[in-house]
């Protein structure tokens, strides 16, 4: 006889589980645009680590798939649940528990966001630097399990360099806590690294230990450069780097995108064609930095414009966060996610106008051009992808390889860009990163059919 799994579930958990139409629904998808094919059969809202490790529990137990899911922000279908599944919700774990800005860390349940958590560090004089776009909306949970990135990365790094520890719950519900609160550790395998980036099919990130960064001293400067086409932009932006000069944030937005941001938050049409670079430098020679920078967009023919003050340098932000609303009153978007050689920004670009010309298709592209990690947009009626957008993105993807590249910066693999992770990896490293997941989850209840096509 199949076990009423609701049932065992309701009977742990009470009225943290919810069966509500409307919550259902909302589990099947994230903002990929991309949604399962059924309905989970529950989503269970926890609230403390013995929720989780209940729910794993009875999902061992009665073999049931369960996928962990923080605010639902993701960009690749990693926490959309489908039918037969237990949506695992640790929105609700929001805590900030303890801060140590004599120690520069910090531990925190994998619910909270990542603007909430930097608005509770600042009084300590403290943050934690990951800042992805989505930063108002993010789980600190969903960033760990994707290895987000973000506009400040180039600078101060990615997730994966602001984690100390993790506490992860495992499928049968046994409690690891990975990793340390020292600066330095070395003792075993790095466990810790490899639960960052996994996607949720090792185990369920309950807890973190976050490594913390001084507030910074100094001014910040902001300044944005025009330029009269995105190659023109992105030759500038390696030269900034090539200049050895460090901004805290520099992206890139080709015409496309920047014209339909501009329309989004009702601002004056840029030039036609254009693309823009917004760079932000900070710290005690912040302006210093900035009047270098203007030179040398200058002289890669870019019309420099600098932010009078803090408010005005994040006015000019604001236009590169408003990226995917705008992309969304374009069409359904599917929003890809390669990373190249910053050198290589260039030749990227031109690939992806190779590509627009050959499947006739728009393609609007922003980059976290301080690091190479390019956004590519692909922008079509109704819900359904179309073949010839599959088509154009598996071109995409190849170029990137091809330019020593990745498939994936920040957003991950899930269930979008699974087909073409062996092409990366090679079939044995594909092979063994498989066979590692099994360690972690014999039964293969964890976020199945995410990363790895069966």
């Amino acid at each position: 006889m199949t076990p009423d799994v609701v049932a065992l579930l309701r009977a742990e958990l009470g009225d943290r589980v919810d069966t509500s139409p409307a919550a259902l629904e909302s589990a099947r998808a994230d903002k990929s645009g991309h949604a399962s094919a059924g309905s989970p059969l529950a989503v269970v809202h926890a609230a403390s680590v013995d929720d989780v490790r209940a729910v794993l529990r009875i999902a061992t137990a009665t073999r049931t798939p369960v996928v962990p899911r923080g605010a639902g922000t993701g960009l690749a279908g990693g926490a959309n649940t489908g039918r037969g599944e237990i949506s695992l919700s640790l929105r609700g774990m929001d805590r900030l528990v303890e801060v140590r800005p004599d120690d520069l860390l910090a531990v925190v349940e994998p619910g909270i966001l990542n603007a909430e958590l930097n608005a509770l560090l600042e009084p300590h004089g403290v943050w934690w630097a990951p800042d992805p776009a989505s930063r108002a909306i993010s789980t600190v949970g969903g960033n760990i399990a994707t290895g987000a990135g973000g506009l400040l990365c180039a600078k101060y790094g990615v997730v994966r360099d602001a984690v100390l520890g993790v506490d992860l719950v495992l499928a049968d519900g046994r409690l690891l806590h990975l990793g340390h609160r020292s600066v330095k550790g070395v003792t075993g395998l790095d466990l810790t690294s490899l639960v960052i980036g996994s996607e949720g099919i090792l185990g369920v990130v309950v807890g973190a230990t976050l490594k913390l960064r001084r507030l910074v001293a100094g001014e910040r400067v902001t300044l944005t450069a025009l330029f009269d086409d995105v190659r023109t932009a992105a030759v500038a932006s390696a030269a900034v780097t090539a200049s050895g000069i460090q901004p805290a944030i520099m992206e890139l937005m080709d015409a496309t995108s920047l014209a339909a941001v501009h329309r989004l938050l009702s601002m004056p049409a840029p030039p036609a064609g254009a693309a823009q670079l917004t760079i932000q430098t900070d710290g005690p020679v912040a302006a210093d930095e900035a009047r270098a920078i203007a030179d040398v967009l200058r002289g890669a023919g870019g019309q420099v414009a600098v932010a009078v003050d803090d408010a005005e340098g994040e006015t000019l932000l604001a236009v590169r966060r408003a990226l995917h609303p705008a992309m969304e009153t374009l069409g359904t978007t599917l929003i890809e996610d390669v990373s190249v050689p910053r050198s290589a920004l260039p030749a990227m670009f031109d690939a992806i106008a190779r590509i627009e010309r050959r499947f006739g298709l728009n393609i609007p592209t922003v980059a976290h051009a301080g690091d190479g990690n390019l956004h590519p947009n692909f922008v079509f009626d109704g819900p359904d992808v179309p073949a010839v957008v599959w088509d154009a993105a598996e071109e995409l993807f190849r170029a990137a390889l091809d330019l020593g590249g990745t498939l994936t910066g920040e957003h991950g693999v899930g269930v979008l860009k699974r087909r073409w992770l062996a092409d990366e990896l090679g079939d044995d490293q594909w092979r063994l990163q498989r066979d590692i997941a099994r360690v972690f989850d014999p039964l293969g209840i964890l976020n199945p059919g995410k990363v790895f096509a069966i």
